[in-house]
């Protein structure tokens, strides 16, 4: 076994791991100190590996973070937790089987002071909800599958969605949920009346009031480096409880909360069908989520993701870089340090995002130079906000073809309002370069309509 051992050492190392001879009998002396000095200078030291091979000590290694977590007890809840209470209970209260006559009051945690604050309505039961909403409480039930078994549809013409399956770029499909008009009006009125109160993170510009592709792009003008990254099925990774922790934390009772994500959340059928069979991405779409095409969706994804976007804001600020977020759109940029703190900074950038219960995209992630063209949501930030060659010839050609065969035959994809349409790119264009967007305007008011 030691000439095995002997021999894998002579091979990796290069010399023997035996020590040396004792000094004493190579020089002959009996001085014990000149022996020491001797025989620590005859000791074979193992060469070192080369630099692909060293293990990085403790302290150079990769940072991480760690998430703040609340102190035990710091935070009380006791008072304001659910009581078992008899009398006559509000509809729909769940009852306390243990005790007949009793039941569960989960409506006296409302936190008025909350709800002052960003001047959203007062509810306190699912009765003040269904006269908010103006529609019988029993309607209100059926909307949130509260009749039906496993609260979810038994199957897809059973549903307050109508469910449409679209092919990714990338691979894959995208389920859309759009909901049925009833279930639209109420999700509308929680858009308008409570969710539109709560302002967003600064880096959120996705679907929020004053901001668009353009306030998105204009932090990443000029940058050496431009990182773009993707969370993949953004929506559906919002689960039912999530939402309701943000109705709580907006100051609603549990019980107001609970309806709340239940009206602005899905479960799809399990006989879903799906285009080439049973995939496991099914999966994904069975638990309570955020649906994509309902109205509300947008609005609470952001209020989501804000601890998302304080934490990815604060890391950006730290390495001097630029972030924004629009939807599922992650966005850095910096000068020519982001390229060398690269390797430190996106795995730091991954485990925030895993640490916020989010995925990234494992393939969609680019690195824009500027020797490329940097376009970010649309819009090419190397030098100034400007729209790509591309679309801009796209454009012109459009409206140079319904100026000479007019605008009837233009119309491929039978817009209702053909006129406000075209009017509407031509003002997003004005919106990045004035100069384009005027040779576009002149096109268009020779158009005879």
């Amino acid at each position: 076994m030691w000439r095995l051992f002997s021999s894998l050492w002579r091979l990796f190392t290069g010399h023997s791991g035996r020590q040396a001879k004792n000094p004493y009998a190579t020089f002959g002396t009996t001085d014990e100190s000149t022996a020491n000095e001797t025989f620590d200078d005859a000791m074979v030291s193992p060469p070192e590996p080369p630099r692909h091979q060293r293990k990085p000590k403790a302290d150079q290694r990769y940072p991480r973070l760690t998430k703040f977590r609340y102190q035990p007890g710091r935070v009380s809840d006791r008072e304001h937790a659910p009581q078992i209470v008899t009398g006559t209970p509000y509809r729909y209260a769940n009852p306390f089987v243990v005790s007949p006559g009793m039941f569960l009051d989960m409506s006296n945690d409302l936190r008025s002071e909350r709800l002052d604050r960003w001047e959203l309505p007062q509810l306190k039961t699912p009765q003040d909800l269904a006269d908010w909403l103006q529609l019988p409480l029993g309607k209100i039930a059926w909307l949130t599958d509260r009749f039906t078994e496993a609260n979810r549809p038994v199957d897809a013409s059973k549903s307050h969605y109508h469910y449409c399956w679209k092919q990714k770029k990338s691979g894959g499909y995208r389920l859309i949920e759009a909901p049925l008009p009833l279930l639209r009006q109420v999700q509308e009125q929680i858009l308008d009346e409570i969710l539109a109160s709560v302002p967003v993170h600064a880096a959120a510009h996705g679907f929020c009031s004053g901001r668009s592709v353009v306030t998105n792009a204009r932090p990443h003008v000029g940058q050496q480096l431009v990182i773009k990254m993707d969370l993949d099925n953004f929506y559906t990774r919002v689960r039912y409880a999530r939402v309701v922790a943000l109705f709580r934390s907006l100051g609603y009772s549990r019980e107001v909360a609970l309806w709340l994500a239940r009206l602005t959340t899905s479960a799809v059928p399990s006989n879903l069908p799906f285009p080439g069979g049973e995939p496991k991405q099914l999966r994904l779409f069975l638990a309570r989520h955020l649906p994509q095409g309902a109205p509300t969706s947008p609005a609470i994804a952001n209020l989501v993701a804000y601890n998302l976007d304080v934490r990815l804001a604060g890391l950006a600020r730290s390495f001097q870089v630029q972030y924004t977020r629009y939807a599922d759109d992650l966005t850095f940029s910096g000068g020519e340090d982001l390229q060398y703190c690269s390797r430190v900074f996106l795995p730091l950038v991954s485990q925030i995002v895993r640490d916020e219960r989010f995925q990234m995209h494992a393939t969609k992630r680019k690195f824009l130079l500027p020797s490329c063209r940097q376009q970010v949501t649309g819009v090419v930030v190397n030098e100034k906000t400007n729209i790509s060659r591309k679309e801009f010839d796209r454009l012109k050609a459009t409206l140079y073809n319904c100026v000479k065969t007019g605008p009837a035959a233009q119309n491929h994809n039978a817009h209702a309002d053909f006129q406000a349409h075209l009017r509407g790119r031509i003002a997003y264009v004005q919106q990045l370069n004035p100069a384009r967007g005027a040779k576009l305007l002149d096109l268009y008011q020779q158009i005879r309509w």
